[in-house]
């Protein structure tokens, strides 16, 4: 037999047994069991590769587009992570399985255990692959459904804010208020009062859709306007600003929102961020910001000035700061705290910043009193967190001319009622207001007295003073010494209760130097200041100065020595400030004025007022200021003692004459006390022209006196003992002591004059009308007039005087003093 070959095998029971087992169709999961192992292993790693970029999506889009992943991506990032961990289980125990198997794959050792792990493995790749083929996502997430509101951060107590945050919850929901403005000072509390309004929404009912918050600060951007919005509404495209606004405007156009932006340092356009106007859907916009300016440029209906606390309300924040345990550490530190808690002037930044900066022993409370009084920017906190924050205003002034004038201010003691026309005139000494002359000169004063009023550096009290609140004349002293050293180099000492003069050492190097207000009753040395601009020891207790004192100042430009009330003499050596361009030397003694004066060939302003023993003015001197602006001097030679060779001997006439040689005079306050000295005064277009202020206390034949002569005094401001009747700025009204005036204004003499009557509008600017000792006097005036400027009347000593010219109408503004009973409305026409 050919060809013929034959195989055998030796096989026992027991595997033939099991292969007979493998023959009914389980053999494949043991024959392809390791197959289906390479497999896995490859299906597997592409999965993870899928899950990877899946994830890279996801986070991409939760992280930078703000969305939230869906919940089939989750579910089915959840099922390949559990795959994941089972796989790993498998691969794990591979090793051990594949080695049971035999016959080159196709059997086993352990038929029983190969065929349960190769079914594992089998089901395992089917789930790989079911995986993969759900992986395929075209969206990973989606937008995030808007809450109303996110809460802000912020203090649980607003002590002393609650009483605006109710007016301004009013307003949100009046229909006809879209834009509301709060303004005030930095620190003052406006961002809490906001976070306030924005947090009050979480637990109280409403219908806005949304609130939106968004801090601009002074480096405004709209684009970053638009994003901070964007993300709130969920528009997160990277557009440019057009399309941004496009899209703000087409989301928010179908929503009712309020829209909270925080710290705003300049008119934001809504119309370019794409903020519908407020009013179109009763929407809301409520901003906060330190300028007033930027209320009425934003177009605010209603605006609202945050204020600083009351004293009670000061005390209870910082109270809240310091804590009773440490209140109650010592007997002597409720009283401290309560001082120290008053030199924080209720700004609520400096209250708390001080408070929490407290110490528990009353040596440490006593120090940082003296330290907040003479220099506040090394208490604890101030220097870093206060002035920093308000310097932002100083920094945001336009020009360095108002970055100059107001830290002028700080020349002044704290609480000081400044007088605007008084600053003003300091400030062209100092020569910040160059380049004016006149009237422009002091109506720039005024302009930037305005600006820093705008700007909650300054506060008005009422209308001819302005005030710096503590915490920003701290600043501005923090900046002058800090930032402006070389250039301010400043000495203030003002309101220190000093009895001496500081140390001449001390004065050298200074530009201005303030001493106000202490109880300063001699200079007596000889200082060398050879930059020394200005210098104020005004208001002391002043007897003598030395007479080598102003020796070595020779560009002093501003010296302010009023409100001296014992200083009767001035040093020769005056005579040595040449620079000099403002002398006030109002309410003191002096008796004359010394010939050395001449000298001063740069004086512009002159102030002699209320020096009511002053009655030695040599002749020749107020003509030798041919540099002279302004010269006040009302009030002054009370003492009636005049000297022969005195300007003011006799009715002033010689005054006039010298006053006439003065070419360049704008402003001028003067008493006059003759026929003779008036007529000359009238007789003079530039004097009348420049005539603020005009005494005619001692003139004594007023029947005689024909008032229609002053009608060329235009500018005329004041007006003792008589009055004209069409002044154009009229404000005040003073006459006393004659005896037999019977009209103010009289009818009789009007109807000789018939062409005025239709034209007459007396006291239409009247502020103050004070009429005493006139005791034949009957009528002011025939007929009810409206004094739509009249905040005081003061009629004392009027005993014939039964009516005043008054109706319902006249005076809702006014006050009456020592008004005598009896009177009756006049009827109006």
């Amino acid at each position: 037999m050919g060809n013929i070959f034959g195989i055998q095998i030796s096989c026992d029971g027991a595997i033939c047994f099991r292969c007979l087992d493998c023959a009914l169709g389980k053999a494949a999961y043991i024959s392809e069991l390791e197959d289906n192992l390479d497999a896995l292993l490859t299906e597997l790693q592409k999965l993870i590769e899928a899950k990877n970029d899946v994830m890279t999506r996801v986070v991409n889009a939760e992280q930078q587009q703000q969305l939230r992943r869906l919940n089939k991506v989750q579910g089915w990032l959840s099922r390949v992570e559990g795959a994941e961990t089972e796989i790993g289980e498998l691969i794990t125990d591979s090793t051990q399985e594949i080695q049971k198997l035999c016959l080159g794959g196709y059997c086993s050792k352990n038929c029983k255990s190969s065929y349960e792990f190769g079914k594992k493995v089998a089901k395992k790749l089917h789930l790989v692959v079911t995986l993969m083929g759900e992986g395929a996502f075209e969206l990973v997430a989606e937008k995030v459904p808007l809450a109303a509101v996110d809460e802000r951060p912020v203090e649980p107590t607003i002590v002393g804010l609650n009483s605006t945050l109710e007016k301004v919850w009013r307003c949100l929901g009046e229909e006809r208020v879209g834009i509301i403005g709060l303004y005030g000072m930095g620190g003052v509390g406006k961002t809490t009062l906001l976070a306030q309004i924005n947090n009050k929404f979480l637990d109280t009912p409403n219908d806005f859709d949304v609130v939106i918050w968004v801090v601009v600060s002074k480096d405004m951007q709209l684009e970053r306007i638009q994003e901070k919005i964007g993300e709130r509404i969920g528009l997160l495209e990277n557009r440019s600003l057009e399309e941004r606004a496009s899209g703000i405007f087409k989301i928010l156009s179908k929503k009712k929102f309020l829209l909270l932006l925080d710290d705003v340092w300049e008119r934001i356009d809504l119309t370019k961020v794409g903020i519908p106007f407020p009013s179109k859907n009763t929407s809301k916009v409520v901003f906060t910001t330190r300028l007033v300016d930027v209320c009425s440029l934003m177009g605010a209906q209603k605006i609202f000035r945050v204020e600083c606390l009351r004293d009670k309300e000061a005390w209870e924040l910082f109270l809240d700061k310091v804590g009773e345990e440490t209140l109650d550490s010592h007997l002597d530190i409720p009283k401290l705290a309560h001082t120290l808690a008053k030199e924080c002037g209720g700004l609520p930044l400096a209250l708390i910043t001080t408070g929490l900066g407290c110490k528990k022993s009353q040596e440490e409370w006593s120090y940082a009193i003296e330290i907040l009084r003479r220099s506040a920017s090394e208490l604890p906190g101030m220097g870093k967190e206060v002035y920093p924050l308000l310097k932002f205003s100083y920094d945001s002034l336009s020009s360095e001319i108002f970055r100059s004038c107001l830290l002028y201010c700080s020349l002044f003691p704290e609480d000081c009622k400044i007088d605007k026309i008084e600053l003003i005139e300091c400030w062209i000494g100092e020569g910040f207001l160059n380049g004016y002359e006149g009237a422009e000169v002091h109506n720039q004063g005024y302009y930037i007295i305005g600006i820093l009023v705008h700007a909650c550096l300054l506060e008005e009290v009422g209308s001819d003073h302005v005030r710096m609140h503590d915490a920003i004349r701290d600043m501005t002293l923090w900046i002058a010494c800090e930032f402006e050293k070389e250039k301010e180099n400043v000495l203030v000492s003002a309101g220190a209760q000093l009895t001496a003069a500081p140390e001449v050492r001390k004065w050298e190097q200074r530009r201005r130097i303030s001493l106000m207000r202490n109880k300063i009753e001699k200079l007596s040395d000889t200082p060398t200041c050879p930059h020394l601009l200005s210098l104020f020891p005004n208001i002391n207790r002043l007897k003598t100065i030395a007479s080598g004192f102003f020796d070595f100042m020779p560009s002093l430009t501003v010296l302010n020595l009023s409100n001296n009330g014992f200083l009767i003499k001035l040093p020769p050596g005056i005579s040595k400030l040449v620079s000099l361009q403002y002398l006030n030397l109002s309410k003191t003694s002096i008796r004359e004025l010394p010939k050395e004066l001449k000298a001063l060939v740069n004086l512009k302003y002159l102030n002699l007022e209320h020096s009511r023993y002053l009655h030695t003015i040599p002749r020749q001197l107020i003509c030798s200021f041919s540099m002279l602006h302004v010269l006040r001097m009302v009030n002054c030679d009370y003492s009636g003692k005049i000297p022969l060779d005195s300007i003011l001997f006799g009715g002033c006439e010689s005054l006039v004459e010298e006053l006439i040689s003065l070419k360049h005079l704008n402003v001028l306050n003067i008493a006059l006390k003759s026929f003779f000295a008036l007529q000359r005064f009238l007789s003079s277009h530039e004097l009348q022209n420049c005539t603020k202020s005009l005494n005619l206390r001692y003139y004594d034949d007023s029947k005689s006196f024909n008032i229609y002569s002053l009608a060329d005094l235009k500018h005329l401001d004041k007006l003792d003992l008589i009055y004209c009747r069409n002044l154009e700025e009229f404000k005040c009204i003073h006459i006393a002591n004659c005896h037999f005036m019977q009209e103010i204004i009289s009818a009789r003499k009007l109807g000789e004059v018939p062409e005025l009557i239709g034209n007459l509008k007396p006291f239409a600017k009247l502020q103050y009308l004070h009429l005493r000792a006139l005791p034949s006097l009957k009528s002011i005036y025939w007929n009810a007039l409206p004094f739509p400027y009249l905040e005081e009347i003061d009629v004392y000593d009027c005993s014939e005087l039964k009516m005043l010219p008054f109706n319902s109408n006249s005076y809702g503004m006014c006050r009456a003093e020592e008004a005598p009973t009896g009177f009756k409305q006049q009827k109006g026409t």
